[in-house]
């Protein structure tokens, strides 16, 4: 029997439609993650060095493990015996930021985005572990936003290195890739709304703690960044762009406090030149300058952490016992703040609605084949009959900056060891 049109429409109209999923966002928040049991020392200082360390400093990779358990000795002295059994507080405010975040985007979005959070150290979210979580709960859009870093050129490297990892390792190169779509959000150092938030933290401290008892020029301000080595084995360090939060900071504050310097928070490497001046003698030169205050503020990171934490009270403990006369007040990162965390989901609003609206985008890892360059020249002239310098659709001898490369330099981000 042959089916005619108004069957078909009468078999069409009976049979129930099934209805499609809506596009979904796993929107992957990604921070260092900091141990909370002693124990983790050495593993989280192992995966630190083979992953940032290893981009800059010239140490052979066979004395990582050896070298881990040293420094996890120096840090167990530093938390538990100078600073009575510290535990870190990064984990928990970073987990107060996903969630925060989240709500902001679903009041917007709704289920169709959720955050997730991944530590580039600390299992068990550890960028892998994530993925494969995000994977089972059906997301196909990822969205990659390192945080914790402001100037997240190279440290987010780090980030989509290890993205890069676990989607090779979570892939069957013989079945079509299960994800349809990926964005990525850069360093937010420029961004008008947090330049503008640091200022306003500042100011809001000075009025509180120190205006009624200090003029304003007597007043010591250090924006602190996150240390960068000046060279990393080829590897943006995030120079340029830290430099570029400091500038833009100190404009919304020189006018009213005139005494203001970049503090870079180093890990003194042996044989690594680090971006000068450290934290430390960017407030002696104030102090020397007339300062008898002298705030420090973190800029340059997102989340507290042991750097922002403890190593700036190691300053500030080094500055008291030489200038005893002088205040020191330190500040938190911006954290959970509000404002902050409304301000990283609009961020994050443009990445979500071209996930979502793109069409999907079918990947074959099967047709993954490395192929040999295509010369943009024939050197025999077969491709230069009726053409002046013909180009190939290929290669093209055309400068392009490589992911982490800054067009302005070849300078770009930090590490954390």
């Amino acid at each position: 029997m042959v089916a005619t049109p108004e069957m078909q429409q009468e078999i069409q109209q009976s049979t129930p439609a099934v209805p499609s999923q809506p596009e979904r966002v796993a929107v992957l928040l990604m921070g260092y993650g900091e141990v909370e049991s002693y124990e983790d020392f050495a593993n989280y200082n192992e995966q630190a060095l083979n992953l940032l360390t290893a981009k800059f400093a010239p140490v052979p990779t066979w004395i990582y493990p050896p070298l881990a358990k040293l420094l996890a000795l120096f840090d167990l002295h530093e938390w538990g015996h100078q600073h009575g059994n510290f535990i870190s507080p990064h984990n928990a405010i970073f987990e107060r930021q996903r969630a925060g975040i989240e709500r902001c985007l679903q009041q917007k979005w709704g289920e169709r985005v959720q955050v997730f959070k991944a530590f580039n150290f600390c299992a068990p979210f550890l960028p892998e572990q994530v993925l494969r979580q995000i994977k089972s709960q059906g997301f196909d859009r990822v969205l990659i936003y390192p945080l914790l870093v402001v100037d997240s050129i190279f440290t987010s490297g780090i980030a989509v290195e290890q993205v890069n990892k676990a989607i090779a390792e979570l892939t069957d190169a013989a079945e079509e890739h299960w994800l349809k779509g990926l964005r990525y959000i850069p360093s937010f150092y420029n961004q008008p709304a947090y330049i503008e938030l640091m200022a306003q933290l500042v100011e809001e401290k000075i009025a509180q703690e120190l205006a009624d008892a200090y003029l304003p020029s007597q007043i010591g301000i250090v924006l602190m960044n996150h240390g960068c080595p000046h060279k990393a084995k080829g590897f943006t360090s995030g120079i340029y762009e830290s430099q570029l939060l400091y500038d833009l900071v100190r404009e919304r504050l020189i006018y009213r406090y005139p005494l203001i310097s970049v503090g870079w928070l180093n890990h003194q490497t042996p044989l690594i030149e680090w971006t000068q001046p450290n934290a430390q003698l960017a407030a002696k030169n104030l102090i020397d300058l007339g300062a008898k205050a002298v705030v420090f503020m973190p800029i340059g990171f997102a989340t507290e952490n042991h750097e922002t934490l403890l190593d700036v009270e190691h300053i500030i403990q080094a500055l008291h016992r030489k200038h005893s006369d002088v205040t020191y007040v330190q500040m938190p990162c911006v954290n959970d703040h509000p404002a902050f965390l409304q301000m990283a989901a609009d961020w994050a609003d443009e990445q979500i609605a071209a996930l979502l609206s793109e069409q999907a985008r079918v990947v074959n890892p099967s047709l993954a084949v490395p192929r040999q360059p295509v010369h943009s020249h024939d050197h025999h002239g077969s491709a230069h009959h009726g053409h002046s310098h013909g180009h190939s659709h290929g290669y093209s001898h055309t400068h392009r900056h490589s992911f982490h490369e800054h067009p302005h330099s070849g300078r770009g981000h930090s590490s954390h060891s």
